[in-house]
């Protein structure tokens, strides 16, 4: 049967790989990180149920990689796409690992050797990770790389490990590789706005000013600090928290002008979290409007303030820094009443955005993107899958801001649109 590529490993990615392996389909599942599970793997808890992130995710990740109908490229970008449906052609170029893949057991002797650290990506800069290391303890592939840019070459790896797993600096490099396929699914995600870009909020200037991604690894328990709560200017417990909603969504002075359809249900989920957590906190959340959209979202919303979760309907024009604490001033709208907060840490609820590279991709891959910056589809009612070029599948949050179960089911579609594909083009060719 003929072949599928599916760029990005992320939730929906590894949803279309899974569906359509299971449909006896050879997929060729390519992800540019060292790991699958994309922004997915980076949470605690997902919304309306609070169920770990990790424990639904996590068992996917491994039956991708155990799948026998997907092949798994990691550390790989697709360079180009020729040819035309049913017959393409997928240029990829695999980047250094600088580990042999075949031998490295993913035992860490090497992690725990290496004597480098550096800002941990994955924990959104608030942790360190070595300069050969796994992103987290998860990682799927099971194996570490090392970061070339920041080794220092002491040997210690190369001598600890009794596989001699790990290669030097010229001993790996860029390959160059095709893959034909009759169909490609893109689903390579989204980025988070970049909070400076509003400096009211003084997000980096005021440390205790921090965003949502960062206050996700902060509460999970593989995160840097544990699973608990702290401040970064002195490391105590925060006692009043402020949620700061659509920082970086329907806001025009920042080209950002839709919903991204995830923030209120996410911060009602920390807020919730918190309350758990430590009951005596004083949790605020200031939002422009609640969209509790969804299946249980509702609920979930009136769960908060039962558990006494303040909701102020306004959003800051300022904040700024008062002595040991983050003074938040904010109009109530719905009764006038200025509300003055002096807030321990004030968390910016930022939005999904596109990769700052898509533009990029779009040209690479020949297909279009929407006046938002997402990639566009033919048409949103009818065939919101498809790209603009015959044989290109979308599916998630690089099409547009959304969930992740409405994820799992773009993911599940556009497996489904590229099956068809397959079946016709086997058809044609008896």
């Amino acid at each position: 049967m003929s072949e599928v590529v599916v760029i990005g490993g992320g939730i929906a990615g590894i949803t279309a790989a899974l569906d359509l392996a299971n449909h006896n389909i050879h997929v060729h599942l390519i992800e540019r990180e060292p790991t699958i599970g994309g922004h997915m793997a980076m949470l605690d808890k997902t919304f309306p149920t609070n169920d770990c992130s990790m424990c639904i995710l996590s068992p996917k990740m491994v039956d991708a990689a155990r799948h026998p109908k997907i092949s798994l490229h990691t550390c790989t970008e697709v360079t180009s796409i020729e040819g035309d449906v049913g017959d393409f052609t997928v240029h990829v170029t695999r980047h250094p690992r600088y580990i042999k893949e075949s031998e490295c057991t993913g035992c860490d002797d090497c992690v725990a050797i290496c004597p480098v650290e550096v800002y941990n990506r994955f924990d959104a800069g608030l942790g360190v990770r070595k300069a050969i290391y796994k992103a987290h303890p998860q990682v799927v592939p099971n194996i570490v790389i090392r970061d070339a840019e920041h080794c220092i070459n002491c040997g210690l790896c190369y001598s600890i490990c009794g596989k001699k797993a790990i290669l030097r600096d010229n001993e790996d490099g860029e390959e160059q590789a095709f893959i034909k396929a009759s169909a490609i699914i893109v689903s390579t995600g989204y980025e988070v706005f970049d909070a400076t870009k509003k400096p009211a909020y003084h997000y980096l200037r005021i440390p205790d000013v921090i965003s949502s991604i960062e206050f996700e690894r902060m509460i999970n328990a593989s995160g840097p600090t544990s699973g608990s709560l702290k401040r970064l200017s002195d490391g105590t417990k925060p006692k009043k928290i402020v949620f700061i909603q659509c920082v970086g969504s329907r806001d025009c002075t920042v080209g950002s002008p839709s919903c991204s359809a995830v923030c209120c249900m996410y911060a009602i989920k920390n807020a919730l979290l918190i309350k758990e957590k430590s009951p005596d906190t004083e949790v605020t959340v200031l939002y422009m409007d609640i969209r509790a959209y969804g299946k249980g979202y509702e609920e979930f919303y009136e769960r908060a303030v039962r558990a006494g979760v303040r909701f102020v309907r306004g959003l800051p024009g300022d904040i700024y820094q008062n002595n040991a604490h983050v003074r938040v001033h904010v109009e109530n709208t719905e009764n006038r009443e200025i509300v003055r907060i002096d807030a321990d840490l004030v968390v910016l609820s930022v939005g999904i955005r596109p990769q700052t590279d898509a533009a990029e991709i779009a040209k690479r891959f020949n297909i279009s993107l929407d006046e938002t910056g997402f990639f566009a589809s033919v048409d949103q009612k009818s065939e919101h899958i498809a790209a603009i070029r015959p044989g290109i599948f979308l599916a998630g949050t690089c099409r547009e801001p959304m969930d992740i179960p409405d994820s799992v089911a773009e993911g599940g579609a556009a497996a489904m649109r590229a099956v068809i594909k397959c079946m016709k083009g086997e058809h044609a060719a008896l």
